[in-house]
Protein backbone atom coordinates (compact mmCIF):
# COMPACT_ATOMS: atom_id res chain seq x y z
CA UNK A 1 0.00 0.00 0.00
CA UNK A 2 1.28 3.59 -0.84
CA UNK A 3 2.67 5.47 2.06
CA UNK A 4 1.78 9.33 0.81
CA UNK A 5 -0.53 10.17 -2.20
CA UNK A 6 -1.01 13.66 -3.69
CA UNK A 7 -4.53 14.93 -4.13
CA UNK A 8 -4.50 16.87 -7.88
CA UNK A 9 -7.40 18.32 -7.35
CA UNK A 10 -9.74 21.05 -4.92
CA UNK A 11 -12.58 22.02 -2.78
CA UNK A 12 -14.44 18.73 -1.78
CA UNK A 13 -13.30 15.57 -3.57
CA UNK A 14 -10.11 16.51 -2.08
CA UNK A 15 -11.66 16.17 0.99
CA UNK A 16 -13.37 13.38 0.13
CA UNK A 17 -9.79 11.52 -1.01
CA UNK A 18 -8.29 13.08 2.57
CA UNK A 19 -10.58 11.69 4.83
CA UNK A 20 -10.12 7.97 3.14
CA UNK A 21 -6.49 8.11 2.92
CA UNK A 22 -6.48 9.39 6.51
CA UNK A 23 -8.50 6.06 7.84
CA UNK A 24 -5.96 3.69 5.21
CA UNK A 25 -3.34 5.14 7.36
CA UNK A 26 -2.23 7.27 4.14
CA UNK A 27 -0.42 10.12 4.19
CA UNK A 28 -1.54 13.40 2.27
CA UNK A 29 -0.59 15.94 0.01
CA UNK A 30 -2.78 19.05 -0.92
CA UNK A 31 -2.16 21.10 -4.06
CA UNK A 32 -3.77 24.64 -3.76
CA UNK A 33 -3.59 27.96 -5.94
CA UNK A 34 -3.83 31.24 -3.90
CA UNK A 35 -7.34 31.16 -4.11
CA UNK A 36 -7.66 28.28 -1.88
CA UNK A 37 -4.94 28.74 0.64
CA UNK A 38 -8.24 28.58 3.29
CA UNK A 39 -10.14 26.20 1.91
CA UNK A 40 -10.85 22.86 4.04
CA UNK A 41 -8.56 20.39 2.17
CA UNK A 42 -5.76 22.26 2.73
CA UNK A 43 -6.34 22.91 6.11
CA UNK A 44 -6.57 18.77 6.29
CA UNK A 45 -3.93 17.50 4.53
CA UNK A 46 -1.05 16.16 6.27
CA UNK A 47 1.12 18.59 3.66
CA UNK A 48 0.01 21.20 1.56
CA UNK A 49 2.07 22.42 -1.42
CA UNK A 50 0.90 26.24 -3.23
CA UNK A 51 0.95 25.88 -7.09
CA UNK A 52 0.34 29.02 -8.72
CA UNK A 53 -2.45 31.79 -8.92
CA UNK A 54 -6.47 31.19 -8.88
CA UNK A 55 -7.10 30.69 -12.81
CA UNK A 56 -6.64 26.57 -13.59
CA UNK A 57 -4.36 26.30 -16.47
CA UNK A 58 -2.13 28.39 -13.68
CA UNK A 59 -2.42 26.12 -11.12
CA UNK A 60 -4.92 23.00 -11.04
CA UNK A 61 -3.88 22.31 -14.95
CA UNK A 62 -0.06 22.97 -14.81
CA UNK A 63 1.29 19.03 -14.99
CA UNK A 64 4.76 20.07 -14.27
CA UNK A 65 3.69 21.85 -10.70
CA UNK A 66 1.55 18.82 -9.60
CA UNK A 67 4.70 16.44 -10.41
CA UNK A 68 7.13 18.86 -8.62
CA UNK A 69 5.08 19.16 -5.77
CA UNK A 70 4.57 15.25 -5.89
CA UNK A 71 8.50 14.67 -5.88
CA UNK A 72 9.55 17.08 -3.27
CA UNK A 73 7.03 15.58 -0.93
CA UNK A 74 7.81 11.91 -2.09
CA UNK A 75 4.26 11.24 -2.73
CA UNK A 76 4.47 7.66 -4.69
CA UNK A 77 1.27 8.18 -6.31
CA UNK A 78 -1.56 10.88 -6.97
CA UNK A 79 -4.99 10.82 -6.95
CA UNK A 80 -6.65 13.31 -9.64
CA UNK A 81 -10.62 13.19 -8.13
CA UNK A 82 -12.64 14.50 -11.09
CA UNK A 83 -12.47 17.40 -13.25
CA UNK A 84 -9.33 19.29 -14.17
CA UNK A 85 -6.67 16.64 -15.22
CA UNK A 86 -8.70 13.35 -14.00
CA UNK A 87 -9.45 12.13 -17.67
CA UNK A 88 -6.45 13.79 -18.98
CA UNK A 89 -4.42 11.08 -21.07
CA UNK A 90 -1.36 12.92 -20.73
CA UNK A 91 -1.72 13.25 -17.40
CA UNK A 92 -2.05 9.43 -16.37
CA UNK A 93 0.97 8.52 -19.23
CA UNK A 94 3.16 11.59 -17.62
CA UNK A 95 2.43 10.26 -14.13
CA UNK A 96 3.87 6.51 -15.25
CA UNK A 97 7.15 8.00 -16.76
CA UNK A 98 8.26 9.61 -13.13
CA UNK A 99 7.43 6.85 -11.59
CA UNK A 100 4.35 7.86 -9.88
CA UNK A 101 1.17 6.10 -9.99
CA UNK A 102 -1.72 7.59 -11.04
CA UNK A 103 -5.16 6.69 -9.13
CA UNK A 104 -7.06 6.02 -12.27
CA UNK A 105 -7.28 3.86 -15.70
CA UNK A 106 -3.69 3.72 -18.23
CA UNK A 107 -3.34 6.72 -20.46
CA UNK A 108 -4.50 4.06 -23.26
CA UNK A 109 -7.72 3.29 -21.62
CA UNK A 110 -8.61 6.98 -20.88
CA UNK A 111 -7.53 8.16 -24.54
CA UNK A 112 -9.59 4.82 -26.02
CA UNK A 113 -12.48 5.99 -24.21
CA UNK A 114 -12.35 10.06 -23.92
CA UNK A 115 -12.36 9.88 -27.72
CA UNK A 116 -16.38 9.67 -28.41
CA UNK A 117 -16.08 8.13 -32.02
CA UNK A 118 -13.42 5.35 -31.16
CA UNK A 119 -15.77 4.49 -27.73
CA UNK A 120 -18.12 3.89 -30.05
CA UNK A 121 -16.14 1.44 -32.18
CA UNK A 122 -14.95 0.06 -29.15
CA UNK A 123 -18.55 -0.70 -27.97
CA UNK A 124 -19.34 -1.91 -31.42
CA UNK A 125 -16.41 -4.49 -31.30
CA UNK A 126 -17.60 -5.66 -27.92
CA UNK A 127 -21.04 -5.66 -28.51
CA UNK A 128 -22.66 -3.50 -26.45
CA UNK A 129 -25.30 -1.37 -27.82
CA UNK A 130 -25.02 1.83 -29.35
CA UNK A 131 -27.34 4.70 -30.59
CA UNK A 132 -27.75 4.00 -34.91
CA UNK A 133 -25.83 6.77 -36.17
CA UNK A 134 -22.34 7.16 -37.94
CA UNK A 135 -19.33 4.73 -37.49
CA UNK A 136 -17.03 7.47 -37.25
CA UNK A 137 -16.02 11.14 -37.95
CA UNK A 138 -18.22 12.91 -40.31
CA UNK A 139 -15.73 14.36 -42.97
CA UNK A 140 -18.23 16.72 -44.53
CA UNK A 141 -21.79 18.20 -44.73
CA UNK A 142 -22.54 15.87 -46.96
CA UNK A 143 -21.71 12.85 -45.21
CA UNK A 144 -23.71 14.11 -42.45
CA UNK A 145 -26.46 14.53 -44.67
CA UNK A 146 -26.68 10.65 -46.11
CA UNK A 147 -26.15 9.87 -42.56
CA UNK A 148 -28.94 11.81 -41.29
CA UNK A 149 -31.52 10.30 -44.07
CA UNK A 150 -30.48 6.93 -43.41
CA UNK A 151 -31.07 7.45 -39.49
CA UNK A 152 -33.81 9.75 -39.96
CA UNK A 153 -34.46 12.71 -37.77
CA UNK A 154 -34.44 14.24 -35.22
CA UNK A 155 -30.60 13.98 -34.65
CA UNK A 156 -27.16 15.10 -32.99
CA UNK A 157 -24.19 16.77 -33.93
CA UNK A 158 -21.35 15.89 -31.19
CA UNK A 159 -17.57 17.03 -30.71
CA UNK A 160 -15.88 13.80 -30.95
CA UNK A 161 -13.58 15.19 -27.92
CA UNK A 162 -16.57 16.61 -26.29
CA UNK A 163 -17.73 16.82 -22.36
CA UNK A 164 -20.25 18.86 -20.08
CA UNK A 165 -22.83 19.78 -22.35
CA UNK A 166 -20.64 21.39 -24.76
CA UNK A 167 -20.18 20.91 -28.52
CA UNK A 168 -23.57 19.31 -29.59
CA UNK A 169 -26.31 20.38 -31.34
CA UNK A 170 -29.96 18.40 -32.04
CA UNK A 171 -31.37 18.89 -35.54
CA UNK A 172 -34.60 18.22 -36.04
CA UNK A 173 -35.20 18.97 -39.73
CA UNK A 174 -32.78 18.39 -42.95
CA UNK A 175 -32.63 21.86 -43.94
CA UNK A 176 -30.76 22.72 -40.23
CA UNK A 177 -28.31 20.32 -40.51
CA UNK A 178 -25.69 22.49 -42.56
CA UNK A 179 -25.73 25.34 -40.29
CA UNK A 180 -25.92 22.85 -37.08
CA UNK A 181 -22.84 20.95 -38.62
CA UNK A 182 -20.50 23.80 -39.04
CA UNK A 183 -21.57 25.99 -35.63
CA UNK A 184 -20.70 22.11 -33.90
CA UNK A 185 -17.27 22.03 -35.61
CA UNK A 186 -16.42 25.52 -34.61
CA UNK A 187 -17.56 24.75 -31.49
CA UNK A 188 -15.51 21.91 -31.43
CA UNK A 189 -12.05 23.01 -32.90
CA UNK A 190 -12.88 26.16 -29.80
CA UNK A 191 -13.47 24.48 -26.97
CA UNK A 192 -11.96 21.15 -27.26
CA UNK A 193 -9.03 21.91 -29.57
CA UNK A 194 -10.64 19.15 -31.96
CA UNK A 195 -13.01 20.19 -34.81
CA UNK A 196 -13.79 16.46 -35.06
CA UNK A 197 -17.68 15.65 -34.51
CA UNK A 198 -19.51 12.65 -35.26
CA UNK A 199 -23.33 12.14 -35.51
CA UNK A 200 -26.43 9.85 -33.66
CA UNK A 201 -29.77 9.57 -33.59
CA UNK A 202 -30.98 11.97 -31.00
CA UNK A 203 -33.28 9.50 -28.36
CA UNK A 204 -36.10 11.63 -27.40
CA UNK A 205 -37.59 11.47 -23.60
CA UNK A 206 -34.42 9.07 -22.62
CA UNK A 207 -33.59 8.63 -18.82
CA UNK A 208 -29.44 9.17 -18.28
CA UNK A 209 -28.84 6.05 -16.19
CA UNK A 210 -25.47 4.89 -15.66
CA UNK A 211 -23.89 2.13 -13.85
CA UNK A 212 -20.79 2.23 -11.36
CA UNK A 213 -17.59 -0.17 -12.46
CA UNK A 214 -14.55 -0.99 -10.59
CA UNK A 215 -11.65 -2.79 -12.51
CA UNK A 216 -8.57 -4.33 -11.32
CA UNK A 217 -4.74 -4.86 -12.71
CA UNK A 218 -5.81 -8.40 -12.88
CA UNK A 219 -8.65 -8.69 -15.63
CA UNK A 220 -11.37 -8.37 -12.84
CA UNK A 221 -14.13 -6.15 -13.54
CA UNK A 222 -17.78 -5.88 -11.31
CA UNK A 223 -20.29 -2.95 -11.73
CA UNK A 224 -22.15 -1.95 -8.59
CA UNK A 225 -25.75 -1.07 -9.91
CA UNK A 226 -27.22 2.32 -11.47
CA UNK A 227 -27.41 5.73 -11.04
CA UNK A 228 -29.86 7.80 -12.55
CA UNK A 229 -28.99 11.39 -13.54
CA UNK A 230 -32.09 12.25 -15.52
CA UNK A 231 -32.30 15.81 -13.37
CA UNK A 232 -30.45 17.88 -15.69
CA UNK A 233 -30.48 21.66 -16.81
CA UNK A 234 -28.42 22.54 -19.53
CA UNK A 235 -26.63 19.47 -19.44
CA UNK A 236 -25.49 19.66 -16.19
CA UNK A 237 -26.52 17.03 -13.51
CA UNK A 238 -28.10 18.63 -10.58
CA UNK A 239 -29.63 15.33 -8.54
CA UNK A 240 -28.93 11.68 -8.83
CA UNK A 241 -30.50 9.21 -7.39
CA UNK A 242 -29.89 5.18 -6.95
CA UNK A 243 -31.64 2.63 -7.76
CA UNK A 244 -32.91 4.06 -10.76
CA UNK A 245 -36.98 4.62 -10.54
CA UNK A 246 -37.35 2.59 -14.18
CA UNK A 247 -34.98 -0.08 -13.06
CA UNK A 248 -36.22 -3.64 -13.58
CA UNK A 249 -34.05 -6.39 -12.00
CA UNK A 250 -33.57 -7.63 -15.70
CA UNK A 251 -32.73 -4.41 -16.62
CA UNK A 252 -29.97 -3.97 -14.09
CA UNK A 253 -28.34 -7.43 -15.11
CA UNK A 254 -28.04 -6.68 -19.03
CA UNK A 255 -27.23 -2.83 -18.39
CA UNK A 256 -24.43 -4.18 -15.51
CA UNK A 257 -23.08 -7.06 -18.19
CA UNK A 258 -22.56 -4.12 -20.77
CA UNK A 259 -20.97 -1.95 -18.49
CA UNK A 260 -18.74 -4.71 -17.71
CA UNK A 261 -17.62 -5.65 -21.52
CA UNK A 262 -16.90 -1.97 -22.27
CA UNK A 263 -14.42 -2.03 -19.24
CA UNK A 264 -13.02 -4.92 -19.89
CA UNK A 265 -12.89 -4.14 -23.95
CA UNK A 266 -10.08 -1.26 -22.66
CA UNK A 267 -8.49 -3.19 -19.73
CA UNK A 268 -10.19 -0.95 -17.26
CA UNK A 269 -8.43 -0.12 -14.23
CA UNK A 270 -10.18 1.77 -11.01
CA UNK A 271 -13.69 3.72 -10.98
CA UNK A 272 -15.27 4.39 -13.75
CA UNK A 273 -19.21 4.97 -15.21
CA UNK A 274 -20.82 3.71 -18.24
CA UNK A 275 -23.32 5.90 -19.18
CA UNK A 276 -26.39 5.00 -20.92
CA UNK A 277 -29.31 6.38 -22.61
CA UNK A 278 -32.76 4.00 -21.85
CA UNK A 279 -35.48 5.07 -23.67
CA UNK A 280 -39.67 4.95 -22.96
CA UNK A 281 -39.47 0.87 -23.90
CA UNK A 282 -35.98 0.12 -21.84
CA UNK A 283 -34.14 0.15 -24.45
CA UNK A 284 -30.62 1.04 -23.95
CA UNK A 285 -27.74 2.77 -25.80
CA UNK A 286 -23.98 3.65 -24.48
CA UNK A 287 -23.66 6.97 -24.31
CA UNK A 288 -19.79 7.47 -23.01
CA UNK A 289 -17.60 6.00 -19.97
CA UNK A 290 -16.28 8.63 -17.42
CA UNK A 291 -12.76 7.23 -16.63
CA UNK A 292 -12.85 9.02 -12.70
CA UNK A 293 -14.44 8.91 -9.82
CA UNK A 294 -18.06 10.70 -10.14
CA UNK A 295 -19.43 13.80 -8.73
CA UNK A 296 -22.28 11.17 -7.88
CA UNK A 297 -20.57 8.12 -6.45
CA UNK A 298 -21.69 8.72 -2.69
CA UNK A 299 -24.94 7.48 -4.13
CA UNK A 300 -24.03 4.49 -5.12
CA UNK A 301 -22.03 4.11 -1.31
CA UNK A 302 -25.05 4.34 0.56
CA UNK A 303 -26.85 1.63 -1.22
CA UNK A 304 -23.64 -0.91 -1.59
CA UNK A 305 -21.72 0.15 1.60
CA UNK A 306 -18.64 0.61 -0.63
CA UNK A 307 -15.73 3.18 -0.37
CA UNK A 308 -15.03 3.60 -3.63
CA UNK A 309 -12.35 6.08 -2.93
CA UNK A 310 -10.97 3.08 -0.92
CA UNK A 311 -11.19 0.75 -3.83
CA UNK A 312 -9.55 3.24 -6.23
CA UNK A 313 -6.19 3.27 -3.93
CA UNK A 314 -6.53 -0.48 -3.46
CA UNK A 315 -7.31 -0.91 -7.20
CA UNK A 316 -3.97 1.29 -7.97
CA UNK A 317 -2.10 -0.30 -5.41
CA UNK A 318 -2.55 -3.99 -6.88
CA UNK A 319 -4.77 -5.34 -4.64
CA UNK A 320 -6.62 -7.45 -6.42
CA UNK A 321 -11.03 -7.03 -6.03
CA UNK A 322 -13.23 -8.76 -3.78
CA UNK A 323 -15.89 -10.48 -5.16
CA UNK A 324 -18.98 -10.82 -3.54
CA UNK A 325 -22.35 -10.52 -4.74
CA UNK A 326 -24.16 -7.33 -5.49
CA UNK A 327 -26.05 -6.49 -2.82
CA UNK A 328 -28.30 -2.72 -3.22
CA UNK A 329 -29.99 -1.88 0.18
CA UNK A 330 -33.00 0.70 0.53
CA UNK A 331 -32.44 4.42 -1.85
CA UNK A 332 -30.37 7.50 -2.08
CA UNK A 333 -30.56 10.48 -3.05
CA UNK A 334 -28.05 13.48 -3.87
CA UNK A 335 -28.52 16.99 -4.05
CA UNK A 336 -26.10 19.29 -5.45
CA UNK A 337 -25.92 22.57 -3.48
CA UNK A 338 -24.11 25.27 -5.95
CA UNK A 339 -23.49 29.20 -5.05
CA UNK A 340 -26.16 30.39 -7.82
CA UNK A 341 -29.38 32.29 -8.08
CA UNK A 342 -32.13 30.41 -9.03
CA UNK A 343 -34.25 33.51 -9.16
CA UNK A 344 -31.97 35.23 -11.58
CA UNK A 345 -31.43 32.15 -14.14
CA UNK A 346 -28.74 30.58 -11.87
CA UNK A 347 -26.04 33.32 -11.73
CA UNK A 348 -23.20 32.50 -9.99
CA UNK A 349 -23.20 33.47 -6.28
CA UNK A 350 -19.27 34.15 -4.94
CA UNK A 351 -18.47 35.72 -1.92
CA UNK A 352 -18.28 34.96 1.64
CA UNK A 353 -20.52 32.63 3.54
CA UNK A 354 -21.97 34.37 6.69
CA UNK A 355 -23.56 31.20 7.96
CA UNK A 356 -23.09 27.42 7.07
CA UNK A 357 -25.04 25.28 9.02
CA UNK A 358 -25.40 21.57 7.55
CA UNK A 359 -28.11 19.03 8.40
CA UNK A 360 -28.18 16.06 10.50
CA UNK A 361 -29.69 13.12 11.33
CA UNK A 362 -30.09 9.42 10.97
CA UNK A 363 -28.61 8.59 7.17
CA UNK A 364 -27.37 12.62 6.27
CA UNK A 365 -24.48 12.98 4.64
CA UNK A 366 -22.79 16.49 3.44
CA UNK A 367 -19.53 16.59 1.58
CA UNK A 368 -18.50 20.20 1.50
CA UNK A 369 -15.23 22.15 1.83
CA UNK A 370 -17.39 25.60 2.83
CA UNK A 371 -17.99 26.61 5.90
CA UNK A 372 -18.71 29.82 8.18
CA UNK A 373 -16.16 32.52 7.13
CA UNK A 374 -15.47 30.79 4.11
CA UNK A 375 -15.34 32.78 0.57
CA UNK A 376 -16.46 31.52 -2.24
CA UNK A 377 -13.59 31.88 -5.26
CA UNK A 378 -15.13 32.89 -8.56
CA UNK A 379 -12.37 31.04 -10.54
CA UNK A 380 -14.08 27.34 -10.56
CA UNK A 381 -17.59 25.38 -10.50
CA UNK A 382 -20.33 26.32 -8.08
CA UNK A 383 -20.80 23.48 -6.52
CA UNK A 384 -19.92 24.01 -2.58
CA UNK A 385 -21.62 21.13 -1.11
CA UNK A 386 -23.42 17.75 -1.83
CA UNK A 387 -26.35 16.15 0.45
CA UNK A 388 -26.56 12.82 0.60
CA UNK A 389 -29.46 10.94 1.95
CA UNK A 390 -30.92 7.43 1.83
CA UNK A 391 -33.63 5.11 3.60
CA UNK A 392 -35.32 2.18 3.08
CA UNK A 393 -37.88 3.26 0.24
CA UNK A 394 -37.30 6.26 -2.49
CA UNK A 395 -40.56 7.47 -0.63
CA UNK A 396 -38.83 7.75 2.45
CA UNK A 397 -36.01 9.37 0.99
CA UNK A 398 -37.77 12.30 -0.88
CA UNK A 399 -38.89 13.18 2.54
CA UNK A 400 -35.79 12.32 4.32
CA UNK A 401 -34.14 14.83 1.50
CA UNK A 402 -36.65 17.57 1.90
CA UNK A 403 -36.79 17.61 5.66
CA UNK A 404 -32.56 18.04 5.70
CA UNK A 405 -32.77 20.44 2.76
CA UNK A 406 -34.53 22.60 5.06
CA UNK A 407 -32.57 22.65 7.71
CA UNK A 408 -29.60 23.12 5.66
CA UNK A 409 -28.82 27.07 6.69
CA UNK A 410 -26.21 29.10 4.17
CA UNK A 411 -26.18 32.67 4.63
CA UNK A 412 -23.97 35.52 2.72
CA UNK A 413 -24.26 33.77 -0.91
CA UNK A 414 -27.30 32.48 -2.98
CA UNK A 415 -27.50 28.81 -3.24
CA UNK A 416 -29.96 26.46 -5.10
CA UNK A 417 -31.09 24.77 -1.89
CA UNK A 418 -34.60 26.34 -2.45
CA UNK A 419 -35.05 25.19 -5.69
CA UNK A 420 -34.14 21.41 -4.51
CA UNK A 421 -36.70 22.13 -2.15
CA UNK A 422 -39.60 22.66 -5.03
CA UNK A 423 -38.63 19.96 -6.58
CA UNK A 424 -39.25 17.92 -3.65
CA UNK A 425 -42.56 18.51 -3.57
CA UNK A 426 -42.90 17.84 -7.02
CA UNK A 427 -45.39 15.48 -7.95
CA UNK A 428 -43.58 13.47 -11.37
CA UNK A 429 -40.63 14.23 -9.61
CA UNK A 430 -42.16 11.73 -6.37
CA UNK A 431 -43.60 9.28 -9.47
CA UNK A 432 -40.62 8.91 -11.22
CA UNK A 433 -42.33 10.36 -14.40
CA UNK A 434 -39.30 12.22 -15.89
CA UNK A 435 -36.56 12.33 -17.95
CA UNK A 436 -33.52 14.23 -19.23
CA UNK A 437 -35.50 16.84 -20.67
CA UNK A 438 -37.63 17.41 -17.94
CA UNK A 439 -36.43 20.44 -15.68
CA UNK A 440 -36.83 22.32 -19.31
CA UNK A 441 -40.38 22.65 -17.93
CA UNK A 442 -40.33 22.73 -14.10
CA UNK A 443 -40.74 25.85 -12.99
CA UNK A 444 -38.87 27.44 -9.68
CA UNK A 445 -41.21 30.25 -8.04
CA UNK A 446 -39.00 31.86 -5.29
CA UNK A 447 -42.55 32.94 -3.47
CA UNK A 448 -43.11 29.15 -2.15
Amino acid sequence: MFNKILIANRGEIALRVIRTCKEMGINTVAVYSKADEDSLHVKFADEAVCIGPPPSNESYLKIPRILAAAEITNAEAIHPGYGFLSEKAEFSRICAEHDIKFIGPSADSIARMGNKTMAKETMIDSGVPVVPGSDGVVESYEEAREICDDIGYPVIVKAASGGGGRGMRIVHEAENLQKSYSMCKTEAESAFDDPDVYIEKFVEDPHHVEIQVLGDQHGNVIHLGERDCSLQRRHQKILEEAPSPLMTPELREEMGQAAIDASKAVDYEGAGTVEFLVDKDLNFYFMEMNTRIQVEHPVTEEVTNYDLVAEQIKAAAGHELEKKELKMRGHAIECRINAEDPEHNFRPSAGMIDVFHTPGGHSVRVDTHAYAGYRIPPHYDSMIAKLIVSAPTREDAIKRMKRSLEEFIVEGIKTTIPYHIQLMDDENFKKGTFNTKYLEEFTFNPEK
